[in-house]
């Protein structure tokens, strides 16, 4: 298990389960576990997400975006839901902005 602090200094969990769901249902995020953890610690901004989620947003090329989805449970817990690469950041832009 990897731990990472979020922008709001709460550890952030990415468990070998989470992990193994995500790199199969994305495969192109393989060998970017690293790149993910610091798109939660140094993200570009933070969208709200649907349902209570955060959604990390960092610029990896000039028109594909890393995306870590994870939810802040209490001030000292909290875990990554899911990541992927999108070029769609049109709509992920409609979101509200929570972080900076």
């Amino acid at each position: 298990m990897e731990i990472i602090y979020s922008v709001n200094k709460i550890p952030i969990r990415l468990t070998d389960e989470r992990w193994v769901h995500i790199t199969e249902e994305h495969c192109e995020l393989v060998g970017r576990k690293y790149e993910i953890l610091e798109t939660i610690s140094k993200p570009d901004k933070i969208l709200q997400g649907n349902n209570q989620e955060l959604l990390a947003v960092k610029k990896v090329e000039s028109t594909k975006f890393l995306i870590a989805v994870y939810k802040e449970l209490t001030e000292f817990d909290g875990f990554l839901i899911t990541a992927f690469l999108t070029r769609r950041i049109n709509s992920l832009n409609k979101r509200t902005i929570v972080w900076p």
